[in-house]
């Protein structure tokens, strides 16, 4: 049976320094050049053990400094250890031409992109200390990249499960000198149905080696994983999964349907950064939508954008080029950006795992934060039931966009920025010509904007409507988002057709033919013949609406 180490003190920092708890000297200097002079408690905890290569199993809440807790002694314990794999193994000649494949010796599986881009913005200072490099291995863009980071010599692997099975499987690298492996959220893995996944590629790695998961809680199957991957492991938990944080303060506004909207629109006015939780991507997008129509620069992050529009506009919120981030789960975890003044939880979420990964995005790293959560009357029970399962208490308040409450909230409201986007505001993508509803960087967008990107594209009117659209990327995260919209399965834009006198607009949809972009089909679009049709006029239809 694991050992069990409980802590309960707050998240921050301890007055225990790096050095005190045996971090080789050149980390040390990595994270005081950072600002990182003391532990917090889960990596005071966990690092005299991990140092010394034990298996460690950590749980604790969201933003306990979990991310340093296992990158110190992952790089520290690979600096130490230079073994390389042993010449004429059979994983050694194997794949094209007979070259040996790339032989990582540390591995950390993570559940989402975001998180693991997070993961390796700390490894990859700490790893250069050593010449060591890390590499990102995750769905949504092409390959070839990360193909030729491993190549390289990549030492470290941040991967998604998905696409590590992928190139695993196309014989593109190897896991078996990997003597460290990490599993961070596991429980989030197990949520989104990853853990076979994860146990298929657990059982490829150096036997023997040290292994530490961490987790808010050993739920749906994530128990066996302990019992199977880890040996004699240590655990260490500070604060219980459902513990909030101190300098978070949480607030339950509940409103109309009619009053809601303003509410939001003046929730997100104020100066400092905050974060918009919706449940599906549709409600996303048509949320930022109105922000932005109504003077406030508004980025997304949710599960129909591309990777390089995720990044970017994850990029333009952590560096303050604008102050409102409206996401689905995507952003529940995985974004580490400490000044976060507010989450405002447009819906309730469904459950009370979701509520406290959401509510995690702010009061980070000892600073203070509020969540609100916004309640509708039909809303209620559910909400109940749902704050009493995260041990939230907190009274209901009825409001207006201008009540006092609220006011005093949100504070002064930031100057209205009319005809903004993000296109024209981020340096090097000014006039561009890249939309989010263009083909190959679809948004999810449908209608109009995509009719007029495509004919912009092609150097004309789009005349059919058969067209079809590139196959989905794989997407790691893709199940997170929940339902698409049935607006969104429609193509809700006018398919122009050409007559006699010239463009107008005719009465056809097109309709997808494909399942959701979660299904792995193609979407492809194609025109819906009409019932009454005009010989003559290939292009006239008389069928009415």
């Amino acid at each position: 049976m694991p050992e069990t180490a409980t802590s309960s003190t707050p998240a921050s920092k301890t007055g225990t320094s790096f050095a005190d708890l045996g971090v080789p000297e050149a980390l040390v200097s990595v994270l005081e050049a950072d600002g990182k002079t003391e532990a917090f408690p889960i990596q005071e905890d966990t690092l005299p053990d991990s140092l010394a290569g034990r298996d460690i199993l950590g749980r604790g809440r969201t933003g306990s400094g979990k991310t340093l807790a296992f990158a110190i002694p992952l790089v520290a314990r690979l600096a130490l250890d230079r073994t390389t794999l042993p010449k004429g193994s059979k994983e050694a000649d194997r794949g094209r031409g007979r070259k040996p494949l790339p032989h990582p010796r540390g591995l950390v599986l993570a559940p989402t992109r975001e998180l693991a881009n997070q993961i390796d913005e700390v490894l990859a200072p700490l790893a250069n200390a050593y010449h060591m490099r890390t590499c990102t291995v995750y769905g949504g863009v092409k390959q070839g990249r990360q193909v030729d980071a491993l190549k390289r010599g990549a030492q470290i692997v941040v991967a998604c499960p998905g696409r590590l099975e992928d190139l695993l499987q196309q014989k593109v690298l190897s896991l078996e000198s990997v003597s460290i492996a990490v599993l961070d959220e596991a429980d989030e893995m197990a949520d989104m149905g990853f853990l076979p996944a994860v146990e298929r590629i657990l059982s490829q790695v150096r036997p023997g080696g040290q292994r530490m998961l961490f987790s808010a809680t050993l739920d749906h199957g994530v128990d066996a994983v302990v019992r199977r991957f880890l040996r004699n492991a240590k655990v260490h938990e500070v604060d219980s999964a459902t513990q909030h944080v101190d300098q978070m303060t949480h607030h339950i506004f509940e409103t109309t349907q009619d009053a809601k909207h303003d509410l939001v629109r003046r929730l997100a006015s104020g100066q400092g950064k905050r974060i918009l939780f919706t449940r599906t991507k549709f409600q996303a997008k048509k949320l930022a939508k109105n922000l932005i129509t109504n003077g406030i620069p508004t980025a997304q992050l949710h599960g129909n954008l591309s990777q390089n529009q995720r990044d970017r506009n994850l990029e333009a919120f952590s560096k303050g080029d604008v102050r409102v981030l409206v996401a689905t789960d995507v952003a529940a975890r995985g974004v580490d950006i400490s000044d976060v003044d507010l989450v405002v939880q447009v819906d309730p979420p469904a459950d009370s795992k979701s509520f406290l990964h959401r509510s995690g995005r702010t009061a980070r790293a000892g600073r203070a934060g509020d969540v609100v959560t916004v309640v509708l009357p039909d809303q209620r029970r559910d909400a109940k039931r749902m704050l009493r399962m995260a041990h939230i208490d907190a009274k209901p308040v009825h409001v207006t966009a201008s009540s006092s409450e609220v006011d005093e909230l949100v504070g002064q409201a930031a100057e209205p920025i009319q005809g903004w986007s993000l296109e024209s505001s981020t340096p090097g993508r000014s006039g561009d010509g890249r939309k989010e509803g263009s083909r190959g960087r679809s948004s999810g967008a449908r209608g109009r904007s995509r009719d007029r990107d495509r004919r912009s594209r092609d150097g004309g009117p789009r005349r059919g409507g058969n067209r079809p659209a590139r196959s989905p990327r794989n997407d790691d995260f893709a199940s997170q988002d929940g339902p698409i919209d049935a607006r969104t399965r429609r193509g809700r834009g006018r398919n122009r057709r050409k007559d006699g006198a010239g463009w107008s607009e005719g009465s056809g949809r097109g309709r997808r033919t494909g399942r959701d972009r979660t299904s792995g089909r193609s979407a492809g679009f194609r025109h819906v013949p009409h019932r009454h049709h005009n010989s003559s006029n290939p292009f006239s239809s008389s069928r009415s609406r």
